[in-house]
């Protein structure tokens, strides 16, 4: 959340100040692959959902102890349920009219992937989810690869140049998507694929690339696998009879063997963040493991914390600061304050270092929000 909320505006303009060398390298990482590949940057979300995972083991185990499985499925279902409604609210909520609203996003597949993950967690031991999960990478990448998809490009550019028409209204795309007859398997190009084929076909509303969502139908299935793959390190995490050492080496190997896995898969399966194949989710489960790894050996067992009270700060009211950014915006803010002469002044020091002073600027108004919550003990709990 620090990345998404500042932190990576700033990497982007350090970057570009440099000209060159390891901070444009940095720098590079703060931004996402156009389609297959993957930076740092495609990590956040799918980290977020994986830790999503790993609280999930917590919070429902001790509910589970104390009020029973039901007590555990109403807050699975309410949780889902709010986190969904606020993700409508992110995207815009009702300001525009139907057919101009999107039903899916960020917050909306996070709720849908907690929901699933959760309700499982409450009705199947840990062998039974292994299967689940194997199950849902597997099945995704074998509908992705053999189900047999229109030959059409379902792309802003692309499609223009299929149809031999400049810009062509949603009316002329499907027309020309339902007359088309050639149909061809294992395709993952943008657009050309099955996922955003189905967006295309069956997701109402507004779609966030036009003709199919990164959000969209098909590809929620693997993004619960990557929620029960957070739920695998949160059960090893709550495990009394492993100790703390012993936990960091398991989730490091277990992160080194997702990674192998996934880069190998990804040779046949690509790793796209847009349509989140079965390659991409080992490969982010693979960081997620190695970072919860280091971190957890940092702060559980060296018991490093004095450095990480900010990142604290930030946590307790993660989606509170998501929605007040969409709301308000820090870098938005932070021009009232660096702005204009004060901007130019920093400028004229080194070019782009008065974006540089905004960028600070909007960290520090976030985390000064973050605080202030922190301090009065205001937690959003949904």
């Amino acid at each position: 959340m620090f990345w998404i909320l500042g932190g990576d505006f700033v990497m982007q303009v350090l970057g570009a100040m440099s000209g060159g060398g390891a901070l444009k390298l940095l720098g590079d990482q703060f931004e996402h692959k156009a389609w297959a590949g993957f930076a740092f940057y495609d990590l956040i979300f799918p980290l977020f959902v994986f830790i999503v995972g790993t609280s999930t083991v917590f919070s429902l185990s001790r509910l589970i102890e104390r009020e029973g499985r039901a007590g555990a499925i109403k807050r699975v279902l309410r949780r889902g349920v709010l986190i969904f409604v606020l993700g409508l609210f992110y995207s815009g909520g009702v300001t525009t009219p139907w057919p101009d609203i999107r039903l899916l996003g960020v917050l909306q597949r996070i709720a849908l992937a907690y929901t699933a993950a959760g309700l499982l967690f409450c009705f199947f031991k840990p062998r039974s989810l292994a299967g689940i999960c194997a199950a849902l990478l597997i099945g995704y990448w074998a509908l992705m690869t053999f189900v047999p998809i229109r030959d059409v490009r379902l792309e802003r550019t692309a499609l223009p140049a299929q149809m031999g028409v400049a810009k062509p209204t949603l009316e002329q795309a499907r027309a020309f998507y339902s007359s088309t007859t050639t149909r061809i398997t294992g395709s993952y190009d943008p657009g050309r694929n099955l996922s955003n084929h189905l967006d295309f076909e069956h997701l109402p509303g507004r779609k966030y690339d036009l003709y199919w969502d990164p959000e969209g139908l098909l590809s929620t299935l693997p993004a619960i696998a990557t929620c029960l793959l957070g739920i695998f390190a949160g059960l090893l995490l709550r495990r009394p009879d492993v100790g703390d050492r012993k936990k960091v080496q398991w989730l490091a190997v277990a992160g080194v063997v997702s990674l192998a896995i996934g880069f190998t898969w990804g040779l046949q399966f690509p790793v796209v963040k847009k349509i989140w194949t079965s390659s991409f989710v080992l490969v982010a489960a693979g960081w997620s493991l190695l970072l919860l790894a280091a971190f957890y050996y940092v702060i559980d067992v060296r018991k490093w914390r004095g450095w990480c009270q900010p990142f604290v700060w930030v946590g307790m009211n993660a989606i509170t600061l998501y929605v007040t950014s969409n709301l308000l915006g820090f870098r938005r803010v932070a021009p009232r304050l660096a702005g204009g002469d004060v901007k130019a002044f920093f400028d004229a020091i080194a070019p782009r270092l008065g974006d540089l002073v905004i960028g600070l600027v909007a960290i520090a108004l976030m985390l000064w929000l973050a605080r202030f919550l922190y301090r009065r003990q205001i937690f959003l709990r949904l």
